[in-house]
C-alpha cells in the first residue's frame, strides 16, 4: 500500500506521504486507527478508525470525526448523542498507521454510556501476581 491512498482528501501531502494503512473499508479506502485519549487526565477514552477524509476533517473543525464501520460513513463524534470530542491536538505514531487524538470530552466516550470504552473489564491490574506494586 502507498501513500497515494491517503492523497484523495484535503490532508496536506506531507502527511499524506507518512501514513500507512492499518485497515481498509470494504470499498479499499485505506484506515488509519485513531486512539482518544481525555487531554487532561491522560486516559484512553476509545479507539476508532480514520479514513482520509475523516482525518481532513479532524484537523479542520478539531472536532473528532471516525470512518463508522458499522454505518460505512463519516460519524463526527456526539453529533447525534451531544457527547462530543473536541481535539485539543493530533500526532501521529512512528509507524504513521495510527494517530492520537488528545480531546476535551463532552460526556461520555462509550456508546454504552461509561466514560471510556475501557471501563467494562480490567484483565491485568497492576501487582496482579507481577512484581509491582499496586
Amino acid at each position: 500500500m502507498s501513500a497515494v491512498e491517503f492523497a484523495d482528501a484535503s490532508l496536506d501531502p506531507a502527511l499524506a506521504a507518512r501514513l500507512r494503512p492499518a485497515g481498509h473499508t470494504p470499498d479499499g479506502r485505506p484506515l488509519v486507527t485513531a486512539v482518544a485519549q481525555d487531554a487532561d487526565s491522560g486516559r484512553v477514552l476509545m479507539v476508532a478508525w480514520m479514513d482520509a477524509s475523516a482525518l481532513a476533517a479532524t484537523l479542520r473543525t478539531r472536532e473528532a470525526t471516525y470512518w463508522s464501520r458499522s454505518r460505512q460513513e463519516l460519524w463526527v463524534k456526539g453529533a447525534t448523542s451531544g457527547n462530543r470530542q473536541r481535539v485539543v491536538d493530533v500526532a501521529l505514531d512512528c509507524d504513521g498507521d495510527t494517530v492520537l487524538l488528545r480531546v476535551r470530552p463532552e460526556g461520555p466516550a462509550c456508546h454504552t454510556g461509561l466514560t471510556s470504552c475501557f471501563d467494562t473489564l480490567t484483565l491485568l491490574a497492576a501487582g496482579d501476581g507481577d512484581g509491582t506494586a499496586a
